[in-house]
């Protein structure tokens, strides 16, 4: 079994360093693939309502004989469900599927722009940890002014923003506005899904450096870049080797010539100041 290193969230609480992602991860194979990435060492869990697999999610991890607090389960607030009142029912909703005491990381989406109600959600969001049915609270595709509404506002910075990122779109002005702040980085997409990146000369020779796989090495230059990942595999033998990049390091050229292959998003309709998800 892997373990996975953590890292201190500013509100206390920690986070692994790399985490399990779930999208299109249902019913039974579902559960099956959440349960292997737990046997195989992942710790951080990530789901959304939107992905409607959050009782797949919670039976793996009752499955699972790790105490509660070993594990952190993920779920975000849907465009949908953004408003004061809503989010409370929406993450109360959510905690029924899972079949959980409660959520470890909460995350609103999408900040869906036109709505205006990413303010009001937030707020909802502090009570839910006030109350200790959040234990830690974030946001997912927020952009810079975003999350300078939500601190001069509410005065509570978000512990997460998960955002697109990957070598092609590294977003180093964001992440070192996460750093300033205090906001731990996660990458979704980390390994820009349905793209030629695994086949880029840049990530092939840093690879053969290493006599590691191009996966492993595009998923250590997040680690490096002081970024969460959470890739998705439903095969236990991948899921192993995306864990398996504790125990050798990029050189700083290295992540450079990674970070070199900046070409923008995969998925250009994606931008979160337009782009927007009930």
């Amino acid at each position: 079994m892997t373990t996975i290193p953590t890292v201190p969230l500013n509100d206390g609480t920690s986070l692994p360093e790399l985490g399990f992602g779930t999208y299109l991860l249902n019913g039974d194979e579902g559960v099956d693939a959440v349960a292997s990435a737990i046997s195989v060492g992942y710790r951080l869990l990530d789901s959304a309502v939107n992905y409607e697999n959050e009782s797949e999610v919670g039976e793996a991890v009752r499955r699972s004989e790790l105490d509660r607090d070993d594990l952190i389960v993920t779920t975000k607030v849907p465009g949908r469900d953004h408003g004061y009142e809503q989010t409370l029912a929406s993450a109360r909703a959510s905690i029924g599927r899972l079949g959980l005491d409660r959520i470890d990381l909460y995350l609103i989406h999408w900040p869906n722009p036109s709505l205006d109600k990413y303010l009001e959600t937030w707020r909802a969001m502090i009570r839910l940890r006030e109350e200790g049915l959040v234990r830690s609270i974030g946001v997912s595709n927020f952009t810079e002014p975003m999350l300078t509404r939500l601190i001069d506002e509410t005065g509570v910075t978000p512990a997460v923003n998960q955002v697109e990122l990957h070598p092609y779109y590294p977003q180093a002005s964001l992440r070192d506005f996460h750093i300033a702040h205090g906001i731990r980085t996660e990458s979704w997409s980390p390994l820009a899904r349905r793209s030629e990146l695994l086949t880029e000369q840049a990530v092939q020779d840093v690879a053969a450096a290493h006599d590691v796989t191009p996966t492993q090495v595009v998923l250590r230059w997040h680690i490096q870049l002081r970024s969460t990942p959470i890739p998705k595999s439903a095969h236990a033998g991948r899921q192993r080797e995306n864990a398996d990049v504790f125990d050798f390091a990029l050189t700083d050229a290295e992540v450079a010539a990674l970070s070199g292959l900046e070409r923008g998003r995969v998925r250009p309709d994606m931008d979160p100041n337009t782009h927007e998800e009930m």
